[in-house]
């Protein structure tokens, strides 16, 4: 039986607003200038539906996101879409994708899971631990003189 995994799909939104971010969980959004799109982008060099997201199913029973030019239906925006430096009008995002906009306007696309193992028990070695306070140990007599104030070997 293998365990489940738990992930989290954040867009980080860069524009004339300043730094958003939103996490992503619907199987669909819109991206774009206009007030209707489910995530606003502000910048005059973003079409007002200048891209899609679509949640597409992955191996394990998790999920993963593509970016789609435009309103996904054939109307591209005017600018595109420039992923990691390249153009593209539709592509599957991997962790940590830039993809810009415009100019001044970008958007990263990261992708966090873990595996869980809440089930599996710790080993006893891992338990087994002494927490010591700095403060509460006293120092040697070496620690305490300055090195000058010790007697040389041989010296009363």
């Amino acid at each position: 039986m293998t365990s489940p995994n738990y992930q989290k799909h954040l867009l980080i939104v860069e524009d004339d607003k300043g730094k958003r971010e939103f996490i992503l969980e619907s199987p669909a959004y819109s991206l774009g200038r206009s007030k209707k799109c489910d995530i606003c982008v502000q910048s005059l060099f973003v079409s007002n539906r200048h891209a899609t997201l679509i949640r597409l199913p992955d191996q394990d029973d998790s999920y993963c996101y593509q970016i789609v030019d435009g309103d996904g239906k054939g109307n591209y925006s005017t600018n595109g879409l420039s992923i990691n430096g390249q153009k593209f009008r539709a592509r599957i995002l991997k962790h940590n994708d830039r993809i810009v906009f415009g100019s001044n306007v970008q958007v990263t696309y990261l992708h966090m899971q873990r595996q869980d193992t809440s089930s599996a028990p710790l080993p006893d070695s891992l338990l087994d631990v002494t927490l010591i306070d700095p403060a509460m140990v006293e120092k040697t007599v070496e620690e305490q003189s300055p090195p000058w104030s010790q007697p040389t070997p041989g010296q009363t």
